[in-house]
């Protein structure tokens, strides 16, 4: 009691609400543009659908199109650690207005697009940008708010984010059908506008001590450039391994073979070389650390299976349409978002994390297990109370793994280590979608094959969940491979749901592993709001 007492009581004031309004404003952005354009973009190579709109219009292939999609998360991945970095000697402030401009700038090229190679060329700046909103949208709380109560912003950022990851589908799907696809990159444009407006004279920090080119020339630019190369040539072959090329291939071997020694060689530089390190080491300093970074991995990897995976689930097997689809993850959305704020609350309340952590990932267990029953012939009902538990463990796991990680770090590195959480979890996605159509395409050539009349077809068939949705809608409901390949589908799904839980078991088996660590620590940051009062145009840069 004494321990809290010392430490000033958090009083948020109108700035305060205006900075945080303003960060979810923009992390909201990111969000909707992560998910909300992959029901616009399947193509298949067998097939051209109507609902393939950007491929129609633009005369993609399944290859171009794959990589439309791909390329945001890819990019906003990569880059992360190194915006965090560059905000630890820039100043956050001015680096989060450069990541919300390349990110508007991204959208504009993406909405301008005649060709597929400029669509990517945009959706890749999107990306650049959204890295650097998602990481520093989590790090700015560490400089805003004492550890004890960042478990209710935390909360209510991971509201935002789950709400956004999941209607994102529904507006992508929206304007795809009814208007036009590039309003799902315009809508950015005023989002960003106001986000950026409202950061730049409402999110008044103060500055970092230290002339420019100091700051310059003590940035780690070697160790953000092989971080940077040597996690997206790690990425890039885990995204297309199975789909553009096969995992025995040179294409998908190599690149993975330099990924992983150009990361041993970023360790190298990183502990006998950089002076002001990218990633500080420090933060994973004891065993609490270690295993909620891997889980907060996992975390990421079950996420983003299940929201890529279970619209399709609904499109190829229940026969939805893309916004209907979306609609139907609706479930997720009111439990995980709630779930990750009333866990906040609670956190902040009880001064206990390890309690939910725990709670999380045995829903996630149980929920993902639950979901093996889904079939073609599962009511909607059904479904419905079924998507909820898995929808309540993920929710909770948000804000708990954010506490763990940041409470098992030194005050002066917990910047650091919100940096790193967020990597983790954006890691674990960018390898979710791939190891669940890993597992997916290696069981649907399984069930394929009991049917003789599509055994000749299966590897193609199989190459990609996305497109074979596009193959199973172009059928006319009569025809009996139809319904042969919607039981294969389910069945199939079936093994990615139980895959997940097993990751969930790990996860949660290592967790037991968890310190019961005080949050009640004083806050320590050189960038916190600053006390300035003056309303001069040149502070709002600050």
């Amino acid at each position: 009691m004494e321990e809290l007492l010392a430490i000033p009581a958090f009083k948020p004031g109108l700035r305060f609400y205006g900075a945080f309004g303003s960060l979810c404003v923009i992390l909201l952005a990111a969000a909707l543009d992560a998910t909300s354009l992959s029901v616009a973009l399947p193509a298949s190579p067998f097939y051209r659908c109507e609902k393939s709109i950007i491929s129609q219009q633009l005369r993609t292939t399944s290859i171009q199109a794959f990589w439309c999609g791909t390329s945001f998360l890819l990019a906003s991945t990569v880059f992360q650690p190194t915006f965090a970095s560059l905000s630890h000697n820039f100043g956050r402030k001015p680096i989060l207005l450069s990541a919300i401009i390349f990110f508007a700038a991204g959208a504009i090229v993406a909405a301008i697009a005649k060709n597929s190679v400029v669509l990517l060329a945009g959706r890749s700046i999107q990306g650049i940008g959204g890295g650097g909103i998602i990481s520093l949208s989590e790090v700015l709380i560490t400089d805003l708010v004492p550890l004890r109560e960042r478990g209710t912003w935390f909360g209510y950022q991971s509201g935002v984010w789950a709400l956004g990851s999941v209607t994102g589908p529904i507006i992508g799907g929206a304007f795809a059908q009814n208007v036009t696809w590039r309003w799902i990159f315009w809508i950015n444009i005023p989002i960003c506008g106001i986000g950026l407006v409202a950061i730049l004279f409402l999110l008044r920090l103060n500055r970092r001590p230290g002339s420019f080119y100091s700051k310059l020339a003590a940035f780690d630019w070697v160790g953000a450039f092989l971080l940077t190369a040597s996690a997206t040539s790690f990425l890039i072959p885990i995204t297309w391994g199975g789909v553009m090329y096969p995992w025995s291939s040179w294409r998908t071997i190599l690149p993975l073979i330099l990924g992983v020694a150009g990361m041993l060689a970023f360790l190298w530089h990183e502990v006998y070389h950089a002076s002001e390190p990218v990633i500080r080491f420090g933060i994973f300093q004891n065993r609490t650390a270690i295993v909620n970074y891997l889980g907060t991995f996992v975390h990421g990897i079950v996420l983003w299976c299940l929201l890529y995976y279970l619209p399709l689930y609904y499109e190829g097997v229940k026969n939805y349409t893309p916004t209907i689809a979306g609609l139907a993850a609706f479930p997720e959305t009111f439990t995980v978002a709630p779930a990750s704020i009333i866990v906040g609350i609670a956190i902040t309340i009880t001064g206990r994390f390890r309690w939910a952590i725990w709670a999380g990932w045995f829903l996630t267990v149980l929920g993902m297990g639950v979901l093996y029953d889904l079939t073609p012939d599962t009511s909607i009902p059904a479904w419905i109370f079924m998507n909820l538990v898995p929808g309540m463990g993920l929710g909770m796991l948000y804000s708990s793994l954010a506490y763990a990680t940041q409470a098992s770090a030194d005050q002066a590195d917990v910047a650091f280590a919100a940096a790193m959480y967020t990597f983790a979890r954006s890691f674990g996605q960018s390898i979710g979608v791939a190891i669940g159509g890993t597992i997916f395409q290696a069981q649907l050539k399984v069930k394929l094959a009991a049917y003789p009349a599509l055994i000749s077809n299966s590897t193609q068939l199989a190459q990609d969940a996305s497109a074979l949705v596009q193959v199973i809608k172009a059928m006319p409901r009569t025809m009996p491979e139809r319904g042969m390949l919607v039981d294969a589908y389910a069945d199939s799904m079936k093994i990615v749901w139980a895959t997940m839980a097993g990751l969930a078991f790990v996860a949660l088996m290592l967790s037991t592993l968890t310190e019961g660590l005080s949050i009640n620590e004083r806050q320590v940051t050189e960038q916190g709001l600053s006390e300035k009062r003056s309303g001069a145009v040149e502070e709002s840069f600050n």
